[in-house]
C-alpha cells in the first residue's frame, strides 16, 4: 500500500513538473511574439532611429536578431519579470527596459552607457511589421556609387567621408567611411527625391537624411544621432579608384623605435611584454581596441580569424584595451562581452589609462613618436622588435570591396615582414 501510494505520487509530481516546466517554457516563448518587428528610438525633435528585429523561439527561449542591410546581431540575454522585458544589447554597454502591452507590442526606453553619462531615449517596438522605412513615392534618381561627403562643422571646421550607397528601386543600404572606420550597416528608402538610411547596432542609433538634387549632388543632408545635435552634410558623386591610405604614419624609419610596455593580462592577470620571449622573432601584431567601439568589434572578428590560420607561420598579437575608465574592474567587466563572443586567443592587456585621456600614447607608448588618436589603431613590429607600420581606423565589412581592400593590404604588410 505504502509503496502504491508513494509510486503514485512520485508519478503525479513528475506530471505536475513537467507541466509547470511546459507553462514556463511556453509563456516564455510566446511573451515576445515570433516574427519580425518594427522599432523606433524617438529624439525630442521628432525624428526617429526606426530598425527591425526578429524574435525567434530557441529550445524554449526568445532570441532576438537585430537587422542591419545584410546584417544581424544575435540578442539572447532576455529577462522577463511580469509584464516587463529586460533587454541587453552583447556589445556597446547599452540595454532596453520596456513594458509588454495586451496587444503584444512594446513600450520603454532605450539607454547607452557613456560612462560618465546615460543617453536615453523612448523606445517603442511591434510585431508583426517588415516595414522599416516606407518610400511615398518613385525614386527620382538612383544614388548607388560613392560619394564625397562633407560635414561642415564649427569655425568652418569641414570632416570628410565617402558615401557608399546601393539602390534597388526604393530599397537602400550603404555606409559612410571615416578615417577612423566606417559607421557600419545602414538600410533605408529612397522617395521621390529623398534619400533616408538608418542604423542601430547597440552602439549606433543613426538616421542620415538628404535631398537627391541631380546624379551627382546630394543637398540638405541632416545626421541626427541619439540624442546628439543635428549634424549637417551634403555629397558629391566620385570614383575612388583607391582610398587614402589608412598608414599615413610611414615616417617611423626601420630600425629606429621599440616599444617597452608591461601590461596586467585582462583573463590570466599576469603581466606581458613585448620583450617576452614568446615573442621574440615574431611579427607581433598589437591592436589598439575599446569595447565601446565598434569598428574594433569588426576588427575582432577579422584578427581572431587571421589569428587562428597564421599564428603557426610566427605571427602573433597582442591586443591593448583602452575603456572609458581607468579602473580594472570596470574595464575588464566592460570588455567581457568580447571575450564571450569572440574566441581570443591572443592576450588582451589592460591599459591602466582611459581612451579620451588625451595622453593616452605618452602614458602607455611612450616611445612612440606618434599620437594614437583613432579606435581601431594597428602597430606592426618586425622580428626585430622594430615598429614599421601604424594603421588608423578600418574599412568594415559594410564598405564592401573596400572591407576586401583592408584586408589585402593587412595580409601584405604582414608577408612583407615575414619575408625579411
Amino acid at each position: 500500500m505504502t509503496k502504491q501510494f508513494f509510486s503514485k505520487m512520485f508519478l503525479v509530481a513528475g506530471l505536475w513538473g513537467m507541466l509547470l516546466f511546459m507553462a514556463s517554457c511556453s509563456g516564455n516563448r510566446h511573451t515576445l511574439r515570433t516574427g519580425i518587428w518594427r522599432a523606433v528610438l524617438q529624439r525630442t525633435d521628432g525624428q526617429q532611429v526606426v530598425f527591425n528585429f526578429e524574435v525567434t523561439d530557441c529550445s524554449g527561449r526568445d532570441v532576438i536578431y537585430v537587422s542591419n542591410a545584410n546584417d544581424q546581431m544575435k540578442v539572447d540575454s532576455i529577462l522577463f519579470n511580469g509584464d516587463s522585458v529586460f533587454i541587453q544589447m552583447p556589445f556597446f554597454d547599452s540595454y532596453f527596459k520596456a513594458k509588454i502591452n495586451q496587444d503584444g507590442s512594446l513600450q520603454g526606453t532605450w539607454t547607452k552607457n557613456y560612462g560618465n553619462r546615460l543617453a536615453v531615449m523612448p523606445f517603442y517596438a511591434r510585431p508583426g511589421d517588415s516595414a522599416r522605412l516606407t518610400a511615398y513615392a518613385k525614386p527620382y534618381r538612383n544614388v548607388s556609387g560613392s560619394w564625397a561627403a562633407y560635414f561642415p562643422g564649427e569655425m568652418k571646421d569641414t570632416s570628410k567621408a565617402i558615401g557608399l550607397f546601393d539602390q534597388n528601386g526604393d530599397q537602400l543600404t550603404g555606409t559612410f567611411m571615416t578615417p577612423s572606420g566606417d559607421y557600419r550597416y545602414l538600410q533605408g528608402v529612397v522617395s521621390g527625391d529623398t534619400m533616408k538610411l538608418t542604423g542601430f547596432d547597440g552602439c549606433h542609433a543613426l538616421l542620415f537624411t538628404a535631398i537627391i538634387d541631380s546624379t551627382d549632388h546630394l543637398s540638405g543632408g541632416k545626421l541626427y544621432s541619439i540624442n546628439s545635435p543635428v549634424a549637417p552634410w551634403y555629397a558629391e558623386k566620385k570614383v575612388f579608384d583607391s582610398l587614402p591610405s589608412a598608414y599615413a604614419v610611414n615616417n617611423i624609419k626601420p630600425g629606429t623605435v621599440k616599444l617597452r610596455f608591461r601590461l596586467k593580462d585582462m583573463l590570466t592577470n599576469k603581466e606581458v611584454s613585448i620583450a617576452d620571449s614568446a615573442f621574440l622573432g615574431k611579427v607581433v601584431v598589437i591592436q589598439i581596441l575599446g569595447s565601446w567601439c565598434p569598428n574594433c568589434l569588426d576588427e575582432t572578428k577579422f584578427f581572431t580569424q587571421y589569428y587562428k590560420e597564421n599564428h603557426q607561420r610566427g605571427v602573433d598579437f597582442i591586443g591593448v584595451d583602452f575603456e572609458r575608465t581607468a579602473d580594472f574592474g570596470k574595464s575588464k567587466e566592460a570588455m567581457q562581452s568580447f571575450f564571450d563572443h569572440f574566441d581570443i586567443s591572443y592576450p588582451v592587456l589592460f591599459s591602466g589609462t582611459a581612451a579620451l585621456d588625451p595622453d593616452l600614447t605618452q602614458k602607455v607608448f611612450p616611445d612612440l613618436p606618434v599620437k594614437i588618436n583613432a579606435f581601431p589603431t594597428t602597430i606592426f613590429v618586425d622580428k626585430q622588435g622594430y615598429v614599421r607600420k601604424i594603421h588608423s581606423g578600418i574599412n568594415g565589412p559594410a564598405t564592401g570591396k573596400y572591407y576586401d581592400q583592408f584586408k589585402e593590404e593587412f595580409k601584405d604588410i604582414v608577408n612583407g615582414l615575414l619575408a625579411e
